[in-house]
């Protein structure tokens, strides 16, 4: 619907230039009856229309007045002020003194009263009475209206050309003959009120009709009084001016005031699309920070569980399921932190742009709460990866360690089976005496044989106490083993006393013994043990983690095959031993009853182990170069990863330092500078393949088990972190520009402000932080024309100052709170006082709202959305049903506790 309302602005100049021209007014007009038949009934009503808010009315004109109490009654209920205290009493002089009190308030408004008296109006003169009327309508009814620079009879009827334009067959030129088929009055009230008129069902041919209908309509829908009779305006030549604009004034007004509540619902509307926008900024924030602080919450204990695994598979699926971690869930939820930031940042903005309070998240859920949960993820992630990989090498180690014990565990074993038997057998009480020194003999050496083996289990018992030292999973089955070894060699030294003892008791009956036997014995008692130790080394497992072990490991084999030259002289003396023993034995004719009775080692059984042992040193040769070739293609993988982290490092370094300088030195329009940097952020995102490409070689190195890289101090961790914090910074600093834009377009900050605004900041932003200390700002005020100087009313001012831009109490001011500031101290917004006016319109003047009035004045979803959040209205004036708007509205801009 057009809105054509005035501006309700009266002034005496204005009252003067409209009601010079009535000074001509002809008084004799009204002896033509039918004009002033038509003045009479219209004026009549005009006046009970107001009238009767006092609660009384007239019943003919130029009587009712003549005593000046219902004429001054009159003048209060359409002026809305008191006058003098009016005289009671019943004599002429009571009557004159309380209708000049009239005329005199008349005259107060700017009115130039011409040829009217108080004693004309008090003998009942009819003339003066409806000049009178005619005057006070003109100037409470018609001088105020105003319409595209026109005002009282001129506004109106532009008003009411305006407002019918539209409809056929109505030309409105004039208040008289343009008014007569009663098309006029009936487009009036359709055009404001369409389902109270059927227009097209009107016909011109039947004026009557028309204007019957018209004036049903409006006293029983608009509240207008019928003024006139239908057949008084078609009946007369040339209906009376002053009783049509009278009548039409009055549908000025009904419709005016239906027009203000309606811009009045407008400004509500638009405060309250505004909040509900907010708060749907609010939820979607409190929603996100809810799911991303969920999600840390569940992540940080997986991070933090420290369950050690049985084996090296086991912990390295653990890390396959932490690298997915790293690739696949967590880049989004950098992302969504990132997005949460930029969300909070924006509604904080809005907020102040409307002149709302500042958003306060609910407990647990700021900016600071999702970093400080973010940090504690980051912790618990280093820390998890770092324990990953310790696991992983004592797992290693455990399984060389475990392999290693029953490797010489079954050694042991397989040296001692017999050994118990042998030592329990009584074959010397049957024997000779030779064969029983030959028993003793050899019983020597079986001892010598297990002092050698003591070593070996020496050996045994301190890994298996290694391995449950490092908690090795199957300790129970190693300690039983070990333990059962241990009994066993208890057992084999209590046996081999009790066997020694025995054969010396028959020692002193037994003396011929074979020397070289003896000698055979004990030399290869030894050689057979180093041999078997030497077979046990060549066989020996090892894990390496760079060159230098595997050529430590590479010099310790060289040192050992140097001493096989002086092992086989050994081997060859022993031999001899043997080959002389046949030698004798041949040349004195003596039978060999059979094998050495000392040892049973044999001649052969050690050419059998030398040729084993010799066979197993190329062996080794091949498995120790395998290894040093391993560590060579390491050390190549450290230096590609080495290569691309350097590059990498120094790529994310210099465009850090770029975007340090782009956010202080940003020229051209905020667009300019917005599409800049989203490029900018564009040629940032290309450099991701380089990024994946490292990923690749970090995979490999860690597939390796490489630990360590000394051609580069970069690690995986730091890059990913310093990546991620280029795209965040990048991001945030389109966020400003993006803030700043809305800033200029909701204040209406021209582009030089802007740039004014970012050079005075840049010019006392000296360690271009992107920040000004409190001293720095104070300095930068001053240049700005702000009295802020060290007196106590400029400290004053400077503390209000800080306290809006610096509500945190931080010490520094960023630009985007600058910007706020400056827009703030020039620009205007909406304020509480304005929103309850207009609820006040709604209202009609009272001081609560019903919900019938909301839902009949709003939209229907800002209408309930008013009803559920307005308190109920408790004042001594209050109705059923009643709401409070006026805590509403100052609730909106955070000046209530509602």
């Amino acid at each position: 619907m057009v809105d054509y309302h005035a501006n309700n602005q009266s002034s005496t100049g204005g009252a003067q230039m409209y009601m010079e021209p009535e000074n001509d007014w002809d008084r004799d007009l009204l002896l033509d009856p039918a004009w002033e038949k038509q003045q009479r009934k219209t004026f009549t009503a005009w006046c009970n229309s107001h009238l009767r808010k006092s609660g009384t009315q007239i019943e003919n004109i130029e009587e009712d007045f003549r005593d000046g109490l219902k004429l001054m009654l009159l003048l209060e209920t359409i002026a809305g002020e008191r006058l003098p205290k009016p005289e009671r009493g019943k004599m002429r002089v009571h009557k004159i003194n309380n209708v000049n009190k009239a005329l005199d308030f008349i005259a107060g408004k700017g009115v130039k009263l011409v040829s009217i008296g108080a004693e004309e109006i008090v003998d009942g003169n009819a003339k003066m009475t409806l000049g009178m009327i005619w005057t006070i309508i003109l100037r409470f009814a018609i001088q105020d209206i105003s319409v595209e620079e026109t005002s009282a009879k001129e506004g109106l009827l532009l008003w009411c050309q305006r407002k019918t334009a539209p409809y056929k067959n109505v030309n409105v030129q004039n208040f008289h003959i343009s008014w007569k088929d009663g098309l006029a009055f009936n487009a009036l009230i359709h055009r404001h009120r369409p389902d109270l008129i059927d227009y097209d069902s009107l016909r011109k041919d039947d004026p009557v009709t028309n204007l019957n209908n018209a004036f049903e309509v409006a006293e029983k829908h608009l509240d207008i009084p019928k003024m006139l009779d239908a057949e008084d305006i078609v009946n007369t030549a040339r209906p009376d001016e002053k009783a049509i604009m009278t009548y039409v004034s009055s549908f000025y007004h009904a419709f005016s005031g239906a027009q203000k509540a309606e811009t009045a619902a407008n400004r509500i509307c638009k405060v309250l699309a505004v909040n509900q926008e907010n708060e749907q900024m609010m939820e979607d924030y409190e929603k996100l920070a809810s799911e991303l602080l969920e999600w840390i919450r569940r992540t940080v204990p997986w991070l933090e569980n420290r369950t050690q695994e049985k084996t090296v598979n086991d912990m390295q699926a653990k890390q396959e399921d932490f690298r997915d971690y790293r690739c696949v869930h967590k880049p989004p939820k950098v992302q969504e932190k990132c997005q949460l930031e930029i969300s909070f940042n924006t509604l904080q903005t809005k907020l102040r742009l409307s002149n709302r309070p500042a958003f306060m998240p609910s407990e647990g859920r700021m900016v600071s709460d999702i970093n400080g949960a973010w940090h504690t993820l980051e912790g618990a992630e280093k820390g998890y990866e770092e324990w990953i990989l310790s696991e992983i090498r004592r797992l290693e180690r455990l399984e060389h360690l475990a392999e290693k014990f029953h490797q010489k565990a079954a050694i042991h074993e397989s040296w001692t089976d017999g050994k118990e038997a042998m030592l329990t057998q009584k074959d010397y009480e049957t024997s000779t005496l030779s064969e029983v020194k030959a028993l003793l003999r050899k019983h020597e050496a079986f001892e010598s044989d297990l002092a050698a083996h003591q070593d070996r289990v020496e050996q045994i018992a301190a890994i298996a106490q290694e391995l449950n030292e490092l908690d090795y999973y199957d300790s129970a089955k190693v300690n039983a083993r070990c333990q059962k070894i241990c009994d066993q060699w208890d057992t084999l030294g209590a046996f081999t006393q009790s066997r020694k003892e025995s054969l010396e008791r028959t020692e002193k009956q037994l003396e011929s013994i074979d020397e070289l036997y003896l000698e055979y014995a004990k030399r290869a008692a030894p050689f057979n043990n180093w041999m078997e130790g030497a077979m046990e080394d060549l066989q020996d497992m090892f894990i390496v983690h760079n060159i230098e072990e595997i050529q430590g490991l590479i010099t310790a084999h060289e040192q050992f095959k140097s001493t096989l030259a002086e092992a086989n002289k050994e081997r060859e003396a022993i031999q001899a031993i043997q080959a002389e023993v046949q030698k004798i034995a041949q040349s004195n004719g003596i039978k060999l009853s059979g094998a050495n009775p000392y040892t049973t080692i044999t001649p052969e059984s050690i050419d059998g182990k030398w040729e084993k042992a010799m066979a197993m040193v190329p062996l080794r040769d091949t498995a120790l170069q395998g290894e040093l070739n391993k560590q060579n293609s390491n050390d190549t993988l450290r230096a590609k990863f080495a290569t691309q982290a350097n590059t990498v490092g120094a790529y994310i370094q210099a465009k850090m330092e770029e975007i340090g300088r782009i956010s202080i030195e940003m020229n051209g329009t905020l667009e300019d500078q917005l599409t800049n940097l989203r490029e900018y952020q564009k040629t940032i995102m290309s450099y991701m393949p380089e990024i994946n490409t490292l990923e690749g070689y970090h995979q490999l190195i860690q597939e390796a088990l490489i630990f360590d890289n000394q051609y580069t101090s970069y690690t995986m961790e730091h890059l990913r972190v310093g990546w991620e914090q280029l795209l965040t910074t990048i991001a945030r600093t389109i966020n400003e520009v993006e803030n700043q834009i809305l800033t200029r377009d909701a204040k209406g900050i021209t582009q030089e402000q802007l740039h004014e605004y970012r050079a005075s900041f840049n010019h006392f932003d000296k360690d271009h932080s992107g920040a000004l200390m409190a001293e720095e700002f104070k300095a930068c005020l001053i240049s700005l024309g702000y009295d802020v100087e060290n007196e106590k009313q400029g400290e004053s001012e400077f503390a209000r100052i800080m306290s809006i831009v610096d509500p945190n109490s931080s010490g520094a001011v960023t630009f985007q709170a600058f910007i706020d500031f400056m827009s703030r101290e020039t620009t205007d917004t909406d304020t509480a006082d304005q929103v309850i006016a207009s609820f006040k319109i709604l209202a009609a003047d009272k001081t609560f709202i019903t919900a019938e009035e909301l839902r009949r004045e709003l939209p229907p979803d800002q209408a309930e959305y008013c009803i559920a959040r307005m308190a109920p209205y408790t004042g001594a004036d209050a109705a059923p049903g009643a709401l409070d708007y006026m805590s509403f509205s100052t609730a909106l801009y955070g000046e209530s506790d509602l």
